[in-house]
């Protein structure tokens, strides 16, 4: 079964201890208001998936359709929104509320997310060249990367050579991280290590592909229940049912 992932937003990093004695770094994710916004059917769109919202935005920065799309769900505005594809017997109905539960402590995931802005970056901290020699000759080139090019035949620079230019702030997903654990009351998610993003970035976090799925893991998804006062619907009835008793009695005097 393949179940949908979760939008989170990026804390930052801590650690937990151990019983033993030993840490573990982790980074904290947070999970704030991760709705089920539209589904995705076999039958009329040709694919199974569940479209997640999360976080809250201001409806004057909302395009109208994107209003009309939020209040069709009966949902907020939601500030980030994004695709999950799921199997058919793992959708998820809208309005539901997913929660930090999702994932089992000690399965696996993988967490996909826009790494850092380093901007323009020479060859050697963008992939690693060792550089020229730091002395015998070499003069002004050691952070150089060196020849690019051929002779006369084929005289030119192919597509993709690894050369200086434009570092991060692209996708970049880690695969096999586990959980550590979570915190389904202040809607907090323990990952051990590092993820990519900035702070208050957002990161979409699903099952691992490469891991086998955890037997822990809530099918089809960890999801916060709605609160239902089972108090009012009886005092309801008994307040109805004593009108009743009330009225018959009034009938029965009248008489």
């Amino acid at each position: 079964m393949r179940r949908s992932g979760l939008i989170a937003q990026k804390l930052g990093m801590s650690r937990v201890f151990r019983e033993d004695g030993s840490h573990v770094p982790v980074t904290v994710l947070h999970i704030d208001n991760c709705q089920v916004v539209d589904q995705r059917t076999l039958e009329r769109d040709g694919y199974s998936a569940v479209q997640l919202g999360a976080g809250k935005a201001k409806v004057k920065r909302l395009g109208q359709a994107m209003r009309g799309h939020f209040a069709k769900a009966e949902v907020e505005p939601k500030q980030r929104v994004a695709e999950f594809r799921v199997s058919e017997d793992a959708l998820i109905e809208i309005g539901a509320q997913l929660s930090p539960a999702h994932f089992a402590t000690g399965q696996y995931v993988d967490v996909a997310g826009t790494s850092i802005g380093k901007g323009f970056a020479g060859a050697m901290k963008r992939w690693g060249f060792s550089g020229m020699r730091a002395s015998h000759g070499v003069s002004i080139s050691h952070r150089a990367h060196g020849s690019t090019g051929q002779c006369q035949d084929p005289g030119k620079v192919f597509k993709g050579k690894k050369m200086a230019g434009h570092l991060g702030a692209g996708r970049v997903t880690m695969q096999n991280l586990e959980v550590v654990g979570a915190d389904v009351d202040a809607g907090l998610l323990l990952i051990k290590g590092s993820i990519p993003g900035s702070k208050s970035g957002w990161v979409m976090v699903q099952d691992a592909v490469k891991k086998a799925a955890h037997k822990d893991s809530p099918i089809p998804a960890g999801l916060i229940e709605r609160p239902v006062d089972d108090a009012k619907p009886e005092a309801a009835a008994a307040a109805g049912d004593a009108a009743a008793d009330n009225a018959s009695a009034d009938t029965v005097e009248k008489e």
